[in-house]
């Protein structure tokens, strides 16, 4: 399928929708005890059961709408059903936890191995979008690389030794804000070694 112009707003709604989905959900049932054939589950599993089908359904309507995914959306997508099935399944809130550790972990991974072969793979997946020469990229990626196990690490800790709604907050609002001030962030990167003009 051809890859197809939608507005922004539309790309980060479908994108960001079914985690402020969660959010809400998980603040509706929070306190509730839900039985299904014999078991108890809390809402919290339940919300997570619900998170499941919905961002399938968003990453498709996504795919029809533009004709695309990346294959990042892809991994996260698998990791979503398999921490949370995972999670329900064993009625275990620990799985789908770990999931953004495992996320920024890998992400994290990839850019790695890129800068010990001296390679930018973060060029790779934004280069049109973003031209800027070899020594930006580098720079950008070795922050990028770190900025993403600061955020497993991160992770890793809340989840371990805070309550399930503190980390649900942290989940939904700190990653993400955390990620849009890093890109804000790297402005200056970006300005000096931009090659757009030459382009």
């Amino acid at each position: 399928m051809a890859q197809r112009h939608v507005p922004q707003w539309v790309k980060s709604a479908l994108e960001l929708g079914p985690v402020i989905g969660f959010f809400v959900a998980y603040l509706w049932v929070k306190d509730e005890v839900f039985t299904f054939g014999g078991t108890e589950y809390d809402g919290f599993i339940v919300a997570t059961a619900v998170f499941i089908p919905v961002i399938l359904a968003s990453m498709g309507l996504l795919w029809w709408l533009t004709g695309h995914i990346s294959r990042m959306q892809i991994v996260t997508a698998v990791l979503v059903v398999v921490f949370g099935g995972l999670t329900v399944w064993l009625n275990d809130d620990r799985f789908i936890k770990m999931k953004p550790t495992m996320v920024y972990s890998l992400l994290g991974g990839i850019l790695a191995v890129g800068l010990l072969r001296n390679q930018s793979y973060l060029r790779v997946v934004m280069g049109e979008l973003l031209p800027m020469e070899q020594e930006g990229w580098m720079i950008l990626t070795k922050r990028m690389t770190g900025f993403f196990f600061l955020l497993a690490i991160s992770n890793e800790i809340i989840w371990r030794t805070q309550s399930t709604e503190t980390w649900v907050y942290f989940e939904t609002f700190v990653l993400t804000g955390a990620t849009f001030v890093f890109f804000i962030a790297q402005a200056g990167v970006i300005q000096k070694y931009s090659t757009a003009e030459e382009d």
